[in-house]
Order: structure tokens, then C-alpha cells, then sequence
């Protein structure tokens, strides 16, 4: 790779820990690891980031960054109707669903459950990355519940609970060591969307 196009070290670094975190988790990312799996020398990490926190939460922020334009250009958005575009924003994510769950599952969700009371600046990042990508989903949920005449549901809680549900769903995945048990979640989540919005099965997706 020239060195117009290899990334930064911060870039490299920010990488390594989306790499790293959705393998082993935040507390058993050392710095040293991260430094070996950039690339970079610990004089760099140290130039980029005060301290391996300050690295979680720019991990986060980096996610957020490159999973945002991932989502962005997603075709789910193409489907005329509301309540298709919800519907194909979680066939989507089942499709992201493939490999291990280092391969699949959101570092934003591993890193909360680990860090929730000793890191308040990693889990208000976490917070903003998971609640972020939510309000991506109000608009849509907001026009479908309105078309399908669905009153007394807060589209924003709607649109935070499918991130509840696949937060869950990676848990299970990892708790089996089963995937299927995602995909299991997001096919219920499906069918509860449906009958919330008067629709029949059939009509639903996959």
C-alpha cells in the first residue's frame, strides 16, 4: 500500500480496536495489543490518545463514523412505502449476521456492558452511537405507524427498542455461540412490527 492511501496511525489504531474489542472485549484490549495489531509504536498511541479510555471513546465516535455510511448507502432505503423500508432495514441487519460474533456484532453494545459504571465518557459515547443510529430509524417508523393508522406507540421508543432487540440478539449469539439466535431475534421483531401495523405475515419479509 503507498503511503498516499495507508491510513493514519490514529486511523489504523481506531481500526485495530474495532478489530480487537468485537473479539475480546474493552478490558482485554491492552494498548500494547492495539499497537501491534496497527502497526504503530506506543510513543504514536500515546500522541493520538491521553489514555486507553480516551481510545474507547474515539472507537466509539469511529464506529458510529463508518457504520453511519454503511447505513447511509444501505438499499433498504429504496422501498417506496414506510413500513418496507422498516422492514428492509432489518433484513439488512440479518444480512450483516454471518461469521462469528467478532465478525458481526457492534461495538458500541460490547464495550457498554463492560464499562457502563467505571467509564462514564465510553458509555456516553456508546449511548450517543446506539441511540444515534435509532433516531435514523424515527422518520420511517414515524410514516408507517400513520399509515397503517397505529396511535399510543412513541416512534422513538419503537426505534430504540429494534436496537434493544439486536443488542439482545448479539448477546444471545455470543451466549450460545450461535448466531441463529440474532437472526431469531430480528424474525420476531418482524412479526411484532407486523401485527402492530394490522399486516399479515405474508406480508412482512423474510
Amino acid at each position: 500500500m503507498s503511503s498516499r492511501t495507508a491510513p493514519s496511525a490514529r486511523t489504523a489504531l481506531l481500526d485495530a480496536a474495532v478489530r480487537l474489542i468485537r473479539k475480546q472485549g474493552f478490558a482485554a484490549t491492552s494498548v500494547d495489543a492495539l499497537c501491534a495489531a496497527a502497526g504503530v509504536t506506543k510513543g504514536a498511541f500515546f500522541h493520538h490518545f491521553a489514555s486507553k479510555e480516551a481510545l474507547g471513546v474515539a472507537a466509539a465516535d469511529h464506529w458510529s463514523q463508518t457504520t453511519g455510511a454503511l447505513f447511509a448507502a444501505a438499499p433498504y432505503h429504496d422501498a417506496a412505502d414506510p413500513l418496507a423500508r422498516l422492514f428492509a432495514y432489518l433484513d439488512f441487519r440479518a444480512g450483516l449476521i454471518a461469521g462469528t460474533a467478532a465478525e458481526f456484532s457492534c461495538v458500541a453494545g460490547t464495550m457498554v456492558q463492560e464499562v457502563h459504571e467505571s467509564s462514564p465518557a465510553i458509555r456516553a459515547a456508546c449511548g450517543a452511537s446506539i441511540t444515534g443510529h435509532a433516531d435514523t430509524l424515527v422518520p420511517d417508523i414515524t410514516a408507517a405507524l400513520a399509515a397503517h393508522g397505529v396511535t399510543g406507540v412513541d416512534p422513538h421508543d419503537l426505534a430504540l427498542h429494534t436496537q434493544a432487540v439486536l443488542q439482545g440478539g448479539f448477546i444471545l449469539a455470543k451466549a450460545t455461540g450461535d448466531p441463529s439466535q440474532a437472526l431469531g431475534s430480528i424474525a420476531h421483531l418482524k412479526r411484532y412490527i407486523a401485527m402492530l401495523c394490522g399486516v399479515a405475515a405474508s406480508s412482512e419479509g423474510a
